[in-house]
């Protein structure tokens, strides 16, 4: 029953999360996942999580509109709109 509401508790943290962030996330948990059970050590585990990091975010950004940047207001209201030029 704990590690069923622990999943849903991050499950919901990383449904507010732009796609870039939500696939750094999986791609970080994936990857140490997988490292630590292939090496069985946390070293491996460590190595894993940053190549599933940066490829996961790599992936979310790809998915994302690249003509859109998302943005935070004061409130914490998260908005899209044009990126700058250059970005």
């Amino acid at each position: 029953m704990k590690k069923i509401i622990a999943l849903l508790v991050v499950g919901a943290a990383i449904a507010g999360c732009t796609p870039t962030q939500q696939g750094a996330t999986i791609g970080a948990a994936s990857g140490a996942a997988i490292g630590g059970i292939a090496t069985g050590t946390t070293k491996g585990a460590l190595v894993g999580a940053a190549i599933g990091g940066v490829a996961g975010a790599l992936l979310g950004r790809v998915s994302e509109n690249s003509d859109n940047c998302y943005y935070r207001d004061r409130y914490g209201r998260r908005y899209t709109a044009r990126c700058p030029a250059g970005y």
